[in-house]
C-alpha cells in the first residue's frame, strides 16, 4: 500500500542516492527517448535501481517529482465542468475529491542513462493514478463533437 504522500520516499531517495556517493539532476525522462521501465514488486526496489545506476557508471540519476497545485485540481473541475452535464458528472466527484491532496508528491521518477537508452524508476500513490484517469478521460471528452445542427434540407 502506497502512502498519500511520497514526500518522505523521496527523502530516503536523496539520502541513499548521495550515500551512493552519486549526483541527483533534477529532470524529468519523457517517452520520447529510448526507454526502459524498471519493474519491481518489492517496495525498496528503488534501491535496486540506484545500485544499478552505479554499477552501469551512471554518474548522476536524474529525479523528477509531481506535487499536486490547487491551480491543477481548479483547470480540472472546471474542463469536467464545461464538457458534461452538471448531473451526469461522477468525475466530478473524484476531481473534488483530489483537493485533500494539495501540496502533496503523488508520484516519483528515477533515471539514469547507459548506453544511449535512459532506464526509468516510477512510483505513484493512487490518488495520483486517479488524477491522471482524470485528465485522459477529460481529454478524451474534448475530443468528442457533436453535431446538433438540423438535417431538414
Amino acid at each position: 500500500m502506497q502512502p498519500d504522500n511520497l514526500i518522505s520516499l523521496k527523502d530516503d531517495m536523496v539520502a541513499f542516492i548521495a550515500g551512493h556517493g552519486m549526483r541527483r539532476l533534477n529532470a524529468y525522462v519523457t517517452e520520447d527517448v529510448p526507454t526502459v521501465l524498471f519493474e519491481e514488486e518489492n517496495p525498496d526496489g528503488w534501491k535496486d535501481f540506484v545500485e544499478h545506476a552505479k554499477a552501469a557508471g551512471a554518474p548522476f540519476v536524474t529525479m523528477s517529482e509531481v506535487v499536486l497545485e490547487k491551480s491543477d485540481v481548479a483547470i480540472l473541475l472546471d474542463q469536467i465542468r464545461e464538457q458534461t452535464f452538471p448531473d451526469e458528472a461522477p468525475e466530478l466527484d473524484d476531481a473534488e475529491y483530489l483537493v485533500n491532496y494539495v501540496g502533496k508528491i503523488g508520484y516519483l521518477q528515477l533515471g539514469f542513462a547507459h548506453q544511449g537508452v535512459m532506464f526509468v524508476f516510477e512510483v505513484a500513490t493512487d490518488w495520483y493514478d486517479r488524477f491522471q484517469d482524470l485528465l485522459e478521460t477529460v481529454s478524451e471528452l474534448g475530443g468528442i463533437v457533436l453535431d446538433d445542427s438540423d438535417s431538414d434540407e
